[in-house]
């Protein structure tokens, strides 16, 4: 359907409307006693949905294809394939091996600032690039708040790095960020393929990314020359699992290979992770049980004598090591360290954001709150699975195939053809100009259409449609892929669920990022890497088709 009509003009405001609450939610007073209804990532595209349905602008047929999926993409294939992967990473850091990983790089950068920030962000590369940026953002983040109360630093320089890297290295696996497995299969490219073409990209981004940061930190007030607080941390310290972590690196990374060897195959990849997967959760509740009946110990050294409430147990035996390193070291000055056992008091403007729980619980409320009893009563029985649980992206179920119907609805009611036409106008189906194009708008897209998950679906099915030339098709994949995952790295928060997850764990920890600020420190960083990154995959086109 191509002719726009009044049906067409209906679809595309309540979509632009959910997003404007995905990207700013807000809460809908009702009556006194009853709880306020929230209109944010998880509820506004659902009930934008159900308007729609109601208005009659899509169908039963719509919804199908929504989850189904068409044109190649599957969504249960990339949620199917997306959890299993998390689970394998989030259980691999829950066993204290990226807190060694950390532990051991600071030890290498000793007290020379610029030297361990450099170091910092080389290893939070590599482990993005091998467990996606998820993972990283969750386990780094807790340890960088951490770490730089410690050591005296102002902690934005290395959050905001922290947050770069993550986002940037999850572009060479097509396993790394759900927006590739979205290019991969809606651009049918190989996933082995995916890391040839998008490696140079990166090492491009990462780059001038880091150049980028180093510029606008570099003064002392930021990042100083030399710490003043210096610490000997010890890795084995807050290794909680060892057998824990070599069966989950086996694991991971045997399930990386053989994805990658399939794809050649033309079988869905989510067979073979899912598989992994249940693997892995049966390892962990077969171990959880041996060690909880032998009565053996967590095997990090400084475990904490009391439980600190709100912390998972890697973050204590992070934060008990932390402490105790600090308070034996002879190096450390005596200036004053705020603890780490409790949080900054809210500011005003942190007060702001706290919300206070209705008088009754709701249906909501009531599950939580018994998730939470059961979690407690079987913590210490099954302490791998039941710490991972939480940290599943469980937002990410009802947003994706909200997402997928949405764009579903635009499709059906003629928009997909239009937006095809206007790129169409544009670039003349010619390459270089479809790289950019592409490229930029992607990187506007996914701060302005509900993260970079809603944008890369969006602008594939407008690649599709456009019906371009093999190698233009090919090139405006790899632009694609680029600007999704630099696009986190953005002005809004909401520009992927890395930057919701960011900044939701540094409330938890007591440092309220604003908007504006964020915009700010990533702006620079965004621009050079867009630069950078598109100007390569413009050289790498080039030698490959001409």
């Amino acid at each position: 359907m191509s002719e726009i009509t009044g049906y067409s003009i209906t679809t595309l405001v309540i979509f632009i409307l959910s997003i404007i609450f995905v990207i700013h939610p807000i809460s809908i007073p009702t009556f006194r006693l009853a709880p306020r209804i929230p209109l944010n990532l998880t509820t506004a595209p659902i009930l934008a949905i159900a308007i729609l349905w109601a208005a009659q602008c899509l169908n039963p047929t719509v919804i199908r294809d929504g989850i189904v999926g068409t044109d190649g993409v599957k969504p249960y294939n990339i949620l199917i394939l997306f959890f299993s992967l998390a689970y394998m990473a989030i259980t691999l850091d829950i066993t204290g091996i990226l807190q060694a990983a950390a532990f051991w790089v600071s030890n290498r950068g000793g007290s020379n600032g610029w030297k361990l920030y450099f170091y910092f962000y080389l290893m939070l590369t590599m482990l993005s690039v091998l467990l996606g940026n998820d993972p990283v953002i969750l386990s780094g983040t807790a340890f960088l708040v951490y770490y730089t109360k410690v050591a005296g630093l102002e902690p934005i320089p290395w959050l905001i790095s922290e947050f770069a890297a993550a986002n940037t290295a999850s572009m060479v696996l097509f396993v790394g960020n759900p927006t590739n497995v979205v290019i991969c299969e809606g651009f049918s490219v190989n996933n082995a393929a995916f890391t040839a073409y998008t490696i140079l990209p990166f090492i491009a981004c990462n780059v001038v990314c880091f150049i980028a940061l180093a510029a606008q930190f570099h003064d002392r007030k930021h990042l100083p020359r030399k710490l003043q607080v210096t610490t000997d941390l010890d890795p084995h310290s807050v290794l909680l699992d060892p057998k824990g972590a070599w069966v989950g690196s086996i694991l991971l990374g045997s399930c990386l290979i053989v994805a990658i060897i399939v794809s050649f195959f033309k079988i869905d990849v989510w067979k073979i992770t899912l598989p992994f997967a249940v693997t892995k959760l049966i390892f962990d509740f077969a171990w959880d049980h041996y060690r909880f009946v032998n009565k053996i110990p967590m095997h990090g050294r400084d475990l904490p004598q009391t439980p600190v409430d709100g912390l998972s147990p890697d973050e204590q035996v992070m934060m008990a090591a932390l402490e105790r390193s600090l308070s034996n070291n002879s190096r450390t000055q005596t200036k004053s360290i705020p603890s780490l056992r409790t949080h900054d008091p809210p500011t005003a403007e942190s007060s702001q954001t706290l919300t206070v729980s209705p008088p009754d619980k709701t249906f909501v409320d009531r599950q939580r709150s018994r998730l939470t009893s059961f979690r407690s009563r079987h913590q210490a029985h099954f302490p791998t699975f039941l710490t991972a649980l939480p940290r599943l992206p469980f937002a990410l179920v009802p947003f994706a195939f909200s997402q997928f119907i949405l764009i579903e609805a635009l499709s059906h009611q003629g928009w997909i053809n239009v937006f095809a036409s206007w790129l169409v106008h544009v670039t003349h189906r010619q390459m270089y100009p479809v790289i950019w194009v592409m490229g930029v708008i992607g990187v506007i897209m996914c701060n302005i259409s509900g993260t970079n998950i809603g944008a890369t679906i969006l602008l594939t099915k407008v690649a599709r449609a456009a019906v371009l030339p093999d190698h233009t098709f090919r090139a405006a994949a790899i632009a694609l892929a680029v600007a999704s995952n630099i696009g986190a790295v953005s002005f809004t928060f909401s520009a992927s669920l890395a930057g919701l997850l960011w900044r939701a764990i540094l409330k938890q920890k007591g440092i309220f990022v604003k908007q504006r600020e964020f915009a700010y420190w990533n702006i620079l960083p965004l621009l050079v890497m867009t630069i950078a990154g598109l100007a390569v995959v413009s050289a790498e086109m080039a030698v490959l088709y001409y």
